[in-house]
């Protein structure tokens, strides 16, 4: 079945994140990718000065609005980074009208990291993403965000029971599938944590010291494209994790690419382990 992936994020055009990763990522899996832009930007955020921003709320709507007139349905949205809590309602409006029955909605909550919210999110902004998180089938927050949503207090140093706490208390509902990134029990080591029935795996993986911007939509929308492609929770995510380290592995030594991952050439790879 050819299968039409809806995502929902901004668009750097330049600076590998965002939209320039999830529509070649997901076209790479085999999926027909439609994008709805949040924003445009003309570069990302972390180390550009100067750059334009676009907002495109106003938009949405019109959009979502042809869509309907067409009657175009989608069997999986997933989200990325959304700029405001207006554009969160429109997306669960979307999510409610656009998606076919049975079909797979993966929400990426990208608002906080290292402890923090990102500059432009308060507490009304984590109120409504925990709206957003409560319909969704497949969770994937880092852990400060699984705590902002949760209440939990932010630890740099946890254990396995924390974890377990922390997966526990994000479950909306008893289908909902967790995949906590970043979980690092050992300092040579990081991994995935997969919360399922109840259930919890780990895939640990080798920790690469120097990270590069736009990994965390590499993995996300990896993961999708794996979980298209009919592979359980589990191995999607362990698929996205070892794409992921190989871009990263893929893009060090070069100074001059230090805004973004490399993660085109390593597309064959992806593709590959999907096999």
């Amino acid at each position: 079945m050819y299968k039409k992936v809806l995502t929902i994020q901004d668009i750097s055009c330049v600076g590998q994140c965002s939209l320039t990763v999830a529509l070649p990522i997901l076209s790479a899996c085999g999926m027909e990718t439609i994008i709805l832009p949040s924003a445009i930007l003309s570069t990302h955020t972390a180390g550009f000065s100067g750059f334009t921003f676009r907002d495109l709320t106003e938009d949405i709507d019109g959009i979502a609005a042809h869509w309907a007139k067409e009657g175009i349905f989608f069997d999986s949205l997933y989200t990325g980074y959304l700029g405001s809590t207006e554009q969160i309602d429109k997306v669960l409006a979307i999510a409610k009208d656009r998606l076919k029955e049975g079909a797979l909605f993966v929400v990426d909550p990208a608002m906080a990291d290292n402890g923090k919210l990102y500059p432009a999110f308060d507490s009304v902004f984590v109120e409504a993403m925990k709206k957003l998180c409560e319909k969704a089938d497949v969770l994937l927050p880092n852990i400060t965000e699984a705590c902002f949503l949760t209440g939990v207090e932010y630890k740099e140093t946890y254990d396995e029971a924390y974890i377990k706490e922390l997966v526990g208390k994000l479950a909306a509902n008893e289908k909902q599938k967790i995949v906590l990134t970043g979980v690092s029990y050992k300092k040579e080591t990081t991994g995935v944590v997969v919360y399922e029935n109840g259930e919890i795996q780990y895939y640990e993986h080798e920790r690469i010291e120097k990270g590069c911007h736009g990994t965390g939509d590499v993995y996300a929308s990896a993961f999708v494209g794996a979980l298209m492609n009919d592979k359980s929770t589990y191995e999607a995510a362990r698929i996205a994790a070892d794409y992921t380290v190989a871009c990263i592995k893929y893009t060090q030594g070069d100074e001059e690419h230090w805004y973004g991952v490399k993660f085109e050439p390593v597309l064959g790879q992806l593709i590959d382990l999907l096999k």
